[in-house]
């Protein structure tokens, strides 16, 4: 284990500490009120868990961590996804830039009640501990669309990955609309819905990939019949 913890860089291990503290940055900085108390438990439960994840990836499972880190080793993802992703990415961005700017600085949406707020908070504790256990299920989750052939990628049946093909995607959308709605932006949850049908398209494409390249991942479907939501799709 201690071979596989040294595979990480210091500029990797640098990236993991500095980068997380953009959010606070983005989301306070642009709200224009630096004691904004829905964006600081927003930003506190962001950090908490992403630090936490780390720390645990770097024990427990370092060439995960690792593999979340190829955004900046393209290695053999598709050619597709190097269309797609950056768009995804874009989308996030221009979403959490507006979150603030609407919630906060400007107003733009009216006040959310506080029930709403609340159920806002709630959903992003379910989607952290969520995301956690996806983390802690799949060690091929990679950020990329891609086998991983390196690594004898198998298929993760086992967890959520036995309810829904991308717990992942699910529980990300889960937190988009906890945040959207803890922070009280309209335009907020009207963003999430492009970014969902995107991530959507990315799923599907995906499972062809893994389908053609992927041993046993097509009778994984067949057991496991939704992508996002079971009953529904």
């Amino acid at each position: 284990m201690a071979t596989e913890k040294n595979n990480l860089t210091p500029g990797q291990i640098i990236f993991l500490l500095i980068y997380p503290l953009i959010y606070p940055l983005l989301i306070l900085g642009l709200s224009g009120d630096w004691l904004w108390p829905e964006g600081w438990l927003w930003v506190t439960s962001l950090l908490l868990v992403g630090y936490a994840m780390c720390i645990y990836l770097f024990i427990k499972d370092p060439t995960l961590l690792k593999e979340r880190l190829s955004m900046l080793d393209s290695k053999n993802q598709k050619s597709w996804d190097k269309i797609l992703l950056p768009i995804i990415f874009i989308m996030m961005l221009t979403w959490l830039v507006i979150l603030p700017l609407d919630a906060k600085r400007f107003g733009w949406s009216p006040e959310f009640p506080l029930g709403l707020k609340i159920t806002g908070g709630v959903l992003l504790a379910i989607s952290l501990g969520l995301l956690w256990e996806v983390y802690r299920e799949n060690t091929f989750a990679s950020p990329l669309a891609r086998v991983q052939t390196e690594r004898k990628q198998t298929v993760i049946s086992s967890g959520l990955y036995g309810i829904v093909r991308h717990p992942m995607y699910a529980s990300m959308i889960i937190w988009f609309f906890g945040t959207a709605f803890l922070l009280g932006s309209l335009y907020g949850v009207l963003l999430i819905f492009p970014i969902a049908g995107l991530l959507a398209i990315r799923a599907v494409k995906e499972e062809k990939m893994l389908k053609e390249e992927l041993e046993g991942y097509e009778s994984y479907m067949q057991k496991v019949k939704y992508r996002f939501i079971p009953k529904l799709w």
